[in-house]
């Protein structure tokens, strides 16, 4: 079941937890950064990785899928196209950077997926770039609408 709260995507339920990152539907509310990486080809299990920063958390995130059968089922297309959704395909073997502050280090982030993913060389630089790009931005009202419902706070 997907949760939606003020035009924004929160992602589908996982057991009794909503999927805490905030995917924004408006241009205006565009906050994070997502990169996709291929799986080496020695983890065959590995659907896809990604790795990318949170601006309104102010964290950056590592999640990697495993292949389910209904990520394989091919009435539904590739399971490893590149097109924006479709994470919800995978089940998730790992997800860290869903609370604010939690994962701050470009290092660390890229060290979580390596052994599931390829990583291109300058992957740290890029997430570096764009933390320093995010400084002294401010949340929207739907931002600060969402973190006042997930974390009583605007944080």
């Amino acid at each position: 079941m997907a949760v939606s709260i003020l035009g924004l995507n929160l992602g589908r339920y996982g057991g009794d937890v909503a999927a805490p990152t905030i995917q924004a539907t408006c241009e205006e509310d565009k906050i994070m950064s997502r990169h996709r990486l291929a799986p080496r080809p020695e983890c065959p299990e590995v659907l896809r990785a990604v790795v990318g920063f949170d601006r309104p958390l102010q964290t950056l995130f590592a999640q990697v899928f495993s292949r389910t059968p209904e990520a394989e089922d091919p009435e539904a297309g590739s399971a490893r196209d590149n097109k924006e959704d479709g994470d919800e395909d995978g089940e998730i073997l790992l997800w860290v950077g869903t609370e604010p502050g939690e994962l701050l280090d470009p290092e660390a982030a890229i060290a979580l997926v390596a052994p599931h993913a390829l990583i291109p060389d300058d992957l740290a630089a890029r997430l570096r770039e764009e933390m320093n790009a995010a400084a002294g931005k401010r949340d929207g009202a739907h931002q600060i609408e969402v973190k006042r419902i997930l974390f009583g706070s605007q944080h």
